[in-house]
């Protein structure tokens, strides 16, 4: 069984059991947080596409960290100018792993 889940202004096929990383969200390490914004639900024979959402589906997960991803780097030069621009950028999320998908 799988759902594809929107947070974050993305979206995620995700499993129970499944461990990812979506944009920052306000919880405590350790909570249950309930997902209920489920695009499609899929029990292996039959797929329930939601317009936009599927009525009464949720999805349950922990909160397992947050965290920080890798430094991007931002790197402008305009040739024959000698303007250089160099910035980073490190975007935080949450951890979170499924616990259970209710259709």
């Amino acid at each position: 069984m799988y759902a594809i889940i929107k947070t974050g202004g993305k979206q995620y096929r995700v499993a129970a059991g499944d461990k990812l990383k979506v944009e920052s969200l306000n919880a405590e390490v350790g909570s249950q947080v309930t997902l209920s914004e489920v695009l499609a639900v899929s029990d292996g024979n039959e797929l329930k596409v939601g317009a936009p959402f599927v009525e009464g589906a949720s999805v349950t997960a922990t909160v397992v960290s947050h965290g920080r991803h890798d430094k991007v780097r931002i790197f402008k030069m305009r040739r024959r100018k000698h303007s250089i621009k160099s910035a980073g950028h490190r975007q935080n999320y949450t951890e979170l792993k499924i616990e259970s998908i209710a259709a």
